[in-house]
């Protein structure tokens, strides 16, 4: 598993000549840190006086963001893997008409669950990115900067995904499934952009008083 080697194995694991893990591990993995991230601004808000009155709300936040944090952090692995039995589907023999047609079916299983992975790391980049600007707007005002990091991290694993469902929808025939999923590609990313520009707007303000 991607995600139990060092970050050091990792990375040269992603250097290597093989597809994956690729783009869409790394979309997943940067959503794991800007999760991660909120979380410790979390911590860094719970326990002190100044901001006693936001504790419960930072403690909620913290829960959400950790459940998400684990979510992104299997889709490390489940976006590699999905992507691997691409490859096996593309490996089937083609010899006989009826080979061709079982070739073509799997195939298009493993791109449409290829494409579903990294949609699924979008829409809950725009849940982190909710918290993310809850904590940038609450939370500890010496650790604004993180959560302007964890929103840009989020926003990143979003447009990153979105280019891994795009390719993958392009190699679909199916003409309806891909007109939704690029519609909702399209509507995920506007959002995920406004509300990352919203939270580094209140960061701004933050560092400014400090």
């Amino acid at each position: 598993m991607l995600t139990k080697k060092s970050v050091t194995a990792f990375l040269d694991e992603l250097a290597s000549s093989s597809p994956a893990p690729g783009g869409g591990s790394v979309a997943a993995l940067s959503g794991a840190l800007g999760a991660a991230l909120t979380t410790m601004v979390c911590n860094l808000t719970i326990g002190k006086k100044k901001y006693v009155e936001v504790e419960g709300d930072m403690k909620k936040i913290k829960a959400e963001a950790e459940k998400l944090r684990a979510r992104f952090t299997e889709l490390i692995d489940e976006d590699t893997q999905a992507f691997n039995k691409v490859m096996e589907a593309y490996a089937l023999p083609k010899e006989s008409d009826a080979q061709k047609t079982l070739r073509s079916a799997a195939v298009a299983a493993a791109t449409k669950e290829a494409t579903l992975i990294p949609l699924e790391v979008m829409k809950h980049c725009i849940d982190a990115l909710a918290l993310a600007q809850q904590v940038a707007s609450s939370g500890n005002s010496n650790s604004a900067s993180d959560a302007g990091v964890s929103a840009l991290m989020l926003h990143a694993a979003c447009e990153g995904a979105a280019l891994n469902v795009k390719i993958n929808l392009n190699g679909l025939s199916d003409s309806d499934f891909v007109g939704w999923k690029s519609d909702e590609v399209e509507s995920l990313l506007r959002t995920s952009k406004m509300m990352m520009e919203e939270t580094l707007e209140i960061v701004a303000t933050k560092i400014k008083r400090s």
